[in-house]
């Protein structure tokens, strides 16, 4: 069984999609999907440098925009089955919505642009930012995390929980870590998934009418609790919850575990996602799709993974 999973923000680098734009139609599509987000996606994935695309208002859409570019060419526009789990980590969660068809392309693009915009402002508040903490005993680091005043935004298991809040909350936690831990600072503009950005739940709650959710054909999976969501307004309710609750991509890696996938792919940018399936997901073979060169590999494995669903299903 397959799963095509999502990166979130962070994971982008300067020029990663210039390869891409060497692909037919691939620029076209990242144009479209920019007049759509407001940006000039062409360039911030080629030529912006590293502070440009760190900005929220910008990674946001430029994570999305490219997760879609490459599976557009990746599957050749092919929908995907219920046989396929698919899955993003925070903003990546909108790629998979659009991937799963619970989004049509245009309102992804207009959801993630009110999203980074009303983040962005949200975080210019008030200091606020995020750090991974790597290592040490689970409940250890969970307690710290609380006595700090801390909020573990993200639990992204195999070891790593990224905490948020205040700059000054972070330093004193990063100055006394708990044991056998190590802090690292995170390339992020505000205190994302916690109370810091109530404001911008409000502002998705406001675009919700002009949206037109449908049905996900892929088993598409919240980001919340790692289950399935079965429609279009339930992935709306999560997408727009998730932007001030924890993500939980540790209960997601597990939903992959027991739904017997054998194989996780990621779409780009690739990398961060495959690493903690590495850690977390023994026996699950991984794929990082990160440039063109990638794609006949690709396709090889998305053959050879959803072959084994077939056959699974032959042997019941």
């Amino acid at each position: 069984m397959l799963a095509i999973v999502c990166p979130g923000q962070g994971s982008q680098t300067p020029g990663f999609l210039t390869p891409w734009l060497e692909l037919p139609g691939v620029r076209d599509h990242l144009g479209s999907l920019g007049e759509q987000a407001g940006l000039d996606l062409v360039q911030h994935g080629t030529v912006s440098d590293e502070e440009t695309i760190k900005d929220t208002a910008v990674a946001q859409p430029l994570i999305v925009a490219a997760g879609l570019a490459a599976a557009r060419v990746l599957l050749n526009e092919e929908k995907l089955t219920s046989s396929v789990i698919v899955a993003g980590h925070s903003v990546g969660e909108i790629t998979a919505a659009a991937l799963s068809g619970a989004l049509d392309e245009a309102d992804a693009l207009s959801f993630v642009r009110t999203r980074a915009n009303a983040m962005a402002t949200a975080a210019s508040a008030t200091p606020t930012g995020m750090s991974a903490v790597l290592g040490g005993a689970h409940e250890d680091v969970m307690a710290a995390i609380k006595t700090a005043g801390l909020t573990p935004a993200n639990v992204n298991g195999g070891g790593q929980i990224v905490i948020a809040g205040t700059l000054s909350q972070l330093e004193a936690f990063a100055a006394a870590p708990p044991a056998k831990s190590r802090v690292i600072p995170l390339k992020v503009a505000g205190a994302f998934h916690t109370d810091h950005m109530a404001t911008a739940v409000a502002a998705l709650e406001d675009l919700r009418p002009e949206l037109r959710p449908g049905i996900p054909t892929a088993t598409l999976l919240s980001n919340y609790d790692g289950a399935p969501v079965t429609s279009g307004e339930a992935n709306l309710d999560s997408l727009i919850a998730q932007v001030s609750r924890p993500v939980r991509w540790d209960l997601c890696m597990q939903t992959i575990l027991d739904g017997g996938v054998t194989g996780l792919l990621e779409l780009p940018p690739a990398g961060t996602l495959t690493g903690l399936a590495r850690r977390g997901l023994k026996g699950v073979e991984t794929l990082a799709l990160k440039t063109p060169e990638d794609l006949d590999g690709a396709r090889e494995f998305i053959a050879r993974h959803s072959a084994s669903t077939t056959i699974a299903a032959e042997g019941r």
